[in-house]
């Protein structure tokens, strides 16, 4: 199959995209994600099969996931759309859909969007319904013993304040995870209460004045320089690419250089700070070319 279809489920939205022989983007959709494993299922079919009579052939498919796919029995683990877990995906999709796919984590699918061929090495964010990385050397996804490199989001924020600890609970039992801090329902509910989910508006209403809105960014850019920090200090990578829904949000890369520093245990930091060339397309682009 010379043409690719991509996949990105995420928490709020299933996105796909079709890359030509020569790997030029030709589709691109959005439908939001439903609620439940089964709708889930027949959502996916039916933008594959709507793609493919677009495009007038049969593709590969490859889908980015939140969580990542047990190399012990087949089923998803980890993913904050919590319906996934425990289920067989991959073997699901290939029933349905008649064919093998891939399946990676959504972070693995950014980075090898936008990192791959990288000779250093990066680390790639995923800042959106959930929170995760990946790590990139040498132009190579550095999936680790367990699959489980990058689930950086599930490490605790670092460096707590008196009124952060100890954080909140996170559907993976523990509390404080990072990304129970940084994603962006979190963001949404740090400015306008508990019933918020979409934070997307909150820079264009910090810019017309909103004090509220403002200082809910001013926590959260901080709050990321934290936990970014850390990753520098364990790994201290070549450049950090920033991805997801919220990697929109121009101040994060102008601001993070600003901030890291005060917790990187350097007296230099020159590491590049950049939003993701593809937006927050990189992840379903990625899929594509796990084919």
């Amino acid at each position: 199959m010379s043409w690719r279809i991509g996949i990105d489920l995420g928490g709020t939205k299933v996105e796909v995209a079709a890359l030509d022989p020569g790997g030029i983007l030709r589709l691109r959709r959005r439908l939001p994600t439903p609620p439940d494993y089964a709708a889930t299922i027949a959502r996916i079919a039916e933008m594959v099969a709507a793609a493919e009579a677009e495009i007038g052939t049969q593709a590969s498919i490859g889908i980015g996931i939140p969580g990542s796919e047990s190399p012990a029995t087949g089923l998803i683990r980890g993913a904050n759309s919590t319906f996934l877990n425990g289920r067989a995906l991959g073997a699901d999709l290939a029933a349905r859909l008649g064919r093998p796919v891939r399946l990676s984590n959504d972070a693995n699918c950014l980075a090898l969007s936008e990192l791959h061929g990288h000779p250093g090495t990066g680390f790639a964010v995923i800042l959106g319904t959930g929170v995760g990385g990946a790590l990139v050397a040498g132009g190579r996804l550095v999936e680790g013993r367990n699959r489980v490199a990058g689930e950086w989001g599930h490490n605790p924020l670092p460096w707590m304040t008196a009124a952060e600890h100890p954080g909140p609970a996170c559907w993976c039992g523990q509390r404080g995870c990072i990304e129970t801090f940084l994603c962006g329902p979190a963001l949404a509910a740090d400015a306008d209460g508990p019933g918020a989910r979409d934070a997307s508006a909150l820079p264009a209403r910090a810019a017309a004045g909103d004090t509220r809105a403002q200082a809910a960014l001013d926590r959260h850019v901080e709050r990321l320089a934290r936990a970014l920090a850390s990753v520098v200090n364990l790994l201290d990578p070549d450049v950090i690419l920033l991805g997801g829904g919220l990697s929109n949000m121009a101040h994060l890369v102008e601001a993070l250089p600003r901030l890291i520093p005060r917790h990187v245990f350097s007296d230099t930091f020159a590491t590049p700070i950049l939003a993701a060339r593809q937006g927050d397309s990189s992840g379903v682009l990625g899929a594509a070319r796990l084919w």
